[in-house]
């Protein structure tokens, strides 16, 4: 990854959960690390999720949800990305993930699958070391 554009990401919402301060803390701490940073709000649709990744040019996808759908949500927004020839970008997630569940998130795409607690700066070594350069 060249140093001289930085790293492009979307922080997403998606479903009906409306508790955001995870996502808006990390959402801040990868604009600290110099991240250029798109936060959709709350409430996005995966459609909302992949038009706004494709409108905005990220390297970048992380998800935030504390719902429990995210079984149901996750492989919507990456097949909506694909739609959209959106598949060269790193995908990751936060929230309440169940350990029984992480292996499933990660085959459906998500590298990273970060619980409640996490570093932030767990979060933004992982997105330096596996964002996809630009091309």
């Amino acid at each position: 990854m060249s140093n001289d554009q930085p790293i492009r990401v979307l922080i997403a919402k998606p479903g009906l959960d409306g508790h955001d301060r995870g996502a808006k803390v990390v959402a801040r701490a990868l604009r600290d690390a110099g991240m250029e940073v798109v936060y959709t709000g709350i409430r996005q649709t995966p459609q909302m999720i992949a038009e706004a990744a494709l409108q905005e040019d990220v390297q970048v996808v992380g998800l935030s949800i504390l719902s429990g759908a995210h079984l149901e949500l996750f492989p919507r927004v990456v097949e909506e990305l694909s739609t959209r020839g959106v598949d060269d970008v790193l995908l990751f997630c936060g929230g309440i993930i169940p350990t029984e569940d992480v292996a499933q998130v990660k085959e459906i795409g998500f590298e990273g699958v970060f619980g409640p607690g996490t570093d932030t700066t767990d979060v933004i070594d992982f997105v330096k070391e596996h964002a996809p350069a630009r091309v």
